[in-house]
């Protein structure tokens, strides 16, 4: 029987009722035990994001991505494919602070679309 961390993982990568939002945005990701590095989030939910890994990630592997202006973010690999990595937040992200990191990031020229 799923656990309850495995439900949520499954449902936070493959229930797309939370709109998933194409973006450009600087950010810094960290797996765990390993060193910090240079990424792009390149979407963007309350549930999860997918970013460019520089790094092999393998799923289940516990990581932190940091947003400029927020604080760490964790969040658990649910699939990596040539050097991007998909992952679920631990704790969904606040809808407010949802909102307002699309509304920082739309008003810099940056072309963002619901996928």
């Amino acid at each position: 029987m799923p656990s309850e961390h495995d439900t949520y993982r499954v449902a936070a990568q493959e229930d797309r009722c939370a709109p998933r939002t194409k973006l450009t945005i600087p950010a810094t990701l960290r797996a765990s035990g390993g060193r910090a590095f240079q990424s792009v989030v390149q979407d963007l939910s309350i549930s999860g994001f997918s970013a460019a890994s520089i790094n092999r990630m393998h799923e289940g592997q516990v990581c932190w991505l940091t947003l400029p202006g927020l604080e760490s973010l964790q969040s658990e690999v649910v699939w990596w494919d040539n050097c991007i990595v998909g992952c679920a937040f631990t704790e969904l992200l606040s809808p407010i602070v949802h909102d307002n990191i699309l509304q920082r990031y739309s008003n810099t020229g940056i072309i963002r679309t619901a996928i």
